[in-house]
């Protein structure tokens, strides 16, 4: 199925508010569409659609067009096609200023022919009262609306046979040109109705008219154009065909010629024409006294404000008293004779004049219209265009309830209307029958967010659950975290105090070892000193050895009188070389004390540097562990801070909770 392409259609600016289904005398035009990004929309299916035009007045959201000829007639007129124009005459009614200029710019732009379809609708009459009464018809449904044949047609095919077989007004306009006035040209017809393309696409019309150029495009179209200086007006006159756009013009024209014992029905508007039909095909069917004649129209105002009219225009009493004036007292002229095979007659009398008998009035039309033969203006119908309606079974709407989230008898009789249906029952079963979906039920959706409201509320009290026992965790890894920074705080700090103390002890051993030093060199200038007294005393040993054998050698002069002398002599040089062997021997103990000592004195330095290098090491790492210390500090800090927040998380999420 191919939705969106018919004549009226959605388009982009569609909120999916339903009110188009609300406005539809059909249950099968409107589907309901769901978009890629989430959204919906409701889409028109063409060959349901019945063109009433209602969803286009309603929406508010501007989301209904529709499409007609008139770029098409545009196009073809610039191109050089030859085109003559059928006016509806509610054309003038609603133009009544401008008609005559716009008529007239047609016309420059090529239109050849200007014919009024009131003078159609004078057939139509005419070809209406003689088969009514030729063929003693009763409960007739006329068919000048395409929209109220379209909806028989479709929708109750059972009344086909009540349509009565007579073109409508435009029709029978576009034949009396072709046939009888022998124009050959495209006729476009001047139009207050969407649905007349439907008319005029119809296989049964064999494309006698091209265009359906309606008022409300054709006005916009030509919005910026200048129309002052152009002017022109129909060719053909008219009787009592100009009342038809009005509600109840047909039967206006029956009841001018048979009076009112014959009972019209009159209805119109979509809200009330469409369920009139259904009720009266019941009403046949029960063989129940039938009206004379129906005389139904789509619109509520008639083809004066048509679906195809100016939107500004509807309810404009200019426009009805526009039509008023142009009808009251409508006579002929004696000489009227129209073009074409038809030829008038001289009338004697006026078959619109209300002061001649009912009798004579159809006698007198009769007479005007003698020469014309009535099966060219004859129609027929076909139910090829039928919807089949799909037959929903109470099973079916139950299920189709229950799927709904509608349990109860309550629940099922809602009907909020919010879906654009009557009731929750219509929706189901247009649910039933694939035009819609409970996703489009405003109850369905408040129970489906009820539903998950609850199971957000058991996931939520699951997630506090959860999360409780997530904040216990953390909030014991958090008092875990304080221990170990406490501990690591007073473990740190005994350190830095160890490595304080480290630091001056060493410190006092670096001053103990440079006084050792101090003291070493002081030794080494002793020993350096103790040398040169040894060098002296050596020096003295050599001169004591001198003098004692000296002394010897004189004690040997003098014989034995130096004799003991000599032995003094002889001690002295003893003592004297026992003196400086040990002086030899001491200086021998200096040699090696002097290198001993530079080599204590050079590993002194040695000590004193590595000393000096592991205090500056020790006052780092004692410096280091004052600042873990503070960073110490700083951390439990944070951890406090970010223990306060959550516990205040905490505290927000039960306040929101309540």
């Amino acid at each position: 199925m191919s939705l969106n392409d018919g004549l009226i259609f959605t388009t982009d600016k569609c909120q999916g508010c339903n009110r188009c289904i609300s406005a539809c005398p059909t249950l099968a035009a409107n589907h309901f569409v769901a978009k890629e990004n989430g959204t919906y929309c409701i889409q028109v299916d063409g060959k349901a659609c019945i063109k009433c035009g209602e969803c286009i007045d309603f929406c508010g959201h501007k989301a209904r067009d529709y499409t007609d000829d008139t770029e098409r007639f545009f196009s073809d007129l610039e191109r050089g096609d030859r085109i003559s124009l059928l006016v509806a005459p509610a054309f003038m009614a609603n133009y009544p200023g401008k008609y005559r200029s716009v008529l007239g710019y047609l016309k420059n732009l090529g239109a050849n022919r200007i014919i009024n379809v009131s003078f159609g609708a004078d057939i139509t009459t005419w070809a209406y009262l003689n088969y009514l009464s030729k063929n003693n018809v009763q409960g007739a449904i006329s068919q000048p609306c395409p929209a109220i044949v379209g909806y028989i047609e479709k929708y109750q095919p059972s009344l086909i046979p009540k349509l009565v077989p007579v073109h409508s007004p435009m029709m029978c306009s576009a034949i009396y040109a072709r046939k009888y006035m022998g124009i050959t040209d495209k006729l476009a017809f001047i139009s207050p109705c969407i649905a007349k393309k439907s008319e005029i696409m119809r296989p049964q019309n064999g494309g006698i008219v091209e265009y359906n150029v309606t008022f409300d495009k054709l006005m916009k179209h030509i919005e910026k154009v200048n129309l002052s200086g152009y002017d022109a007006i129909d060719e053909i006159e008219y009787g009592l065909g100009a009342v038809y756009p009005r509600p109840g013009g047909l039967k206006e024209n029956v009841e001018h010629f048979l009076g009112k014992s014959h009972f019209v029905r009159q209805i119109e508007g979509e809200k009330r024409a469409f369920a009139y039909l259904d009720g009266y095909a019941e009403r046949v069917r029960a063989g129940k006294e039938l009206p004379f004649l129906v005389d139904a129209l789509n619109c509520s105002s008639g083809c004066l404000f048509g679906t195809g009219t100016e939107i500004e225009n509807v309810g404009n009493d200019d426009i009805v008293l526009s039509l008023h004036k142009s009808t009251v007292n409508i006579i002929r002229p004696k000489d009227n004779k129209p073009e074409g095979k038809h030829k008038k007659k001289q009338l004697p009398t006026n078959p619109w004049d209300k002061r001649l008998p009912f009798e004579e009035r159809l006698a007198c039309l009769n007479r005007q219209f003698e020469s014309l033969n009535p099966d060219d203006f004859r129609c027929d119908y076909s139910n090829k265009e039928s919807i089949t309606r799909v037959k929903v079974t109470e099973e079916q709407i139950k299920e189709c309830f229950k799927d709904m989230l509608k349990f109860t008898v309550d629940e099922q009789n809602v009907n909020c209307g919010s879906c654009g249906y009557s009731g929750c029952h219509k929706m189901a079963e247009a649910i039933c029958c694939g035009y819609n979906s409970r996703d489009n039920c405003i109850f369905y959706r408040k129970k489906l967010a009820d539903i998950e409201s609850q199971e957000i509320i058991q996931m939520k009290e699951e997630r506090e659950a959860e999360k409780e026992k997530i904040y216990a965790e953390v909030q014991n890894k958090f008092e875990s975290i304080h221990r170990v920074i406490s501990e690591l705080a007073i473990g740190n700090q005994e350190t830095a105090d160890d490595t304080t103390r480290m630091a001056e002890e060493l410190s006092e051993l670096a001053q103990y070892i440079s006084n050792l030093k101090d003291a070493l060199d002081a030794v080494a200038k002793s020993v350096f000193g103790y040398d040169a007294i040894n060098e002296e005393i050596i020096k003295i040993s050599n001169q004591t050895s001198m003098l004692a054998l000296n002394a010897g050698i004189e004690a040997a002069r003098t014989g034995e009188a130096g004799k003991g002398f000599s032995v003094i002599a002889t001690r002295v040089r003893d003592l004297s070389e026992a003196t400086k062997g040990t002086v030899s021997r001491g200086k021998e103990q200096t040699d090696m004390i002097i290198p001993a000592i530079d080599e204590l004195k050079t590993e002194t330095d040695k000590f004193i540097e590595n000393i000096s290098e592991m205090n500056q090491r020790t006052e780092t790492l004692a410096a280091s562990s004052q600042e873990i210390a503070a960073q110490t500090v700083v951390v439990e800090q944070l951890v406090n801070v970010v223990k306060d927040q959550i516990e205040q998380i905490i505290k927000n999420d039960e306040k929101y909770d309540m």
